[in-house]
């Protein structure tokens, strides 16, 4: 993608060891990046990072362990990037939880845990994210919400809800962080090949994929893309917006 180098840019992925985020984490180290990729453990960063370098991916990376429901924690992952690398240029808020259950069925869990990962994590993240960029002079904020967000599904209502209460937070963070020369976006992907969604049954997967207009099912490497392009150059004028990757999906 021209324009779309990262050298020496250094970039957190929250949600790093899986599905979009490790096509994330792989995309960026490719275009030059240092990437910080995030798992829940110590051991599934590790595991991913050896799964990315054995991939040939170019670039250089860090596993880190976070919980990102956990401030506490949110706290010393963004420490240790400011010791490792003094800077931060790019934030991926890929991490997230998903609970199908309809209405009648959701329970206080359900709705703390779930809101507690998708749009507390992300906050979290986004308040040190952004202290770093400001110190180095900008940044791109990146958040993953969902098709589910901005249309809604049977049975999703909580997971729904959490993903629309992301891109209202992007458009709010937009406007009070671009004075600073942090731009904050969202991505909404819909039906995405990843584990989570193969493991719904082939029946459902194929009743999934034949509500997409395009007739297939998308990748996590063309989620990453237009991750790219937000985190690049070419998107320098672009914050505030929900980028749909969906395929023309209808739900």
């Amino acid at each position: 993608m021209t324009g779309a180098s990262l050298d020496g840019k250094t970039v957190v992925v929250t949600g790093g060891t899986r599905g979009i985020g490790f096509a994330t984490s792989q995309r960026f180290a490719e275009c030059g990046a240092h990437v910080f990729v995030v798992g829940q453990t110590s051991s599934s960063a590790e595991k991913a990072v050896d799964a990315l370098r054995g991939a040939g991916a170019g670039g250089s990376f860090t596993p880190a362990a976070c919980d990102v429901g956990d401030p506490d924690q949110v706290k010393e992952l963004f420490q240790g990037v400011f010791s490792a690398r003094k800077r931060l240029d790019v934030l991926v808020a890929n991490a997230g939880v998903l609970h199908d259950s309809l209405l009648g069925m959701v329970t206080p869990k359900i709705i703390a845990d779930v809101f507690n990962v998708n749009l507390n994590g992300f906050l979290y993240c986004s308040q040190y994210a952004s202290r770093l960029m400001t110190r180095g002079g900008g940044g791109s904020i990146i958040a993953l919400s969902s098709i589910m967000g901005t249309n809604g599904s049977v049975g999703q209502t909580v997971y729904g809800a959490s993903k629309a209460a992301v891109i209202g937070a992007v458009k709010s963070m937009a406007k009070e962080l671009a004075p600073r020369g942090i731009r904050v976006n969202a991505i909404a992907p819909g039906f995405i090949d990843t584990d989570m969604t193969r493991s719904i049954g082939e029946a459902k997967f194929n009743e999934r994929v034949a509500s997409v207009a395009m007739g297939r099912v998308g990748l996590g490497r063309e989620v990453a893309d237009v991750a790219l392009f937000l985190a690049s150059p070419m998107a320098s004028y672009v914050t505030g917006q929900t980028i749909g990757v969906d395929g023309g999906m209808l739900i």
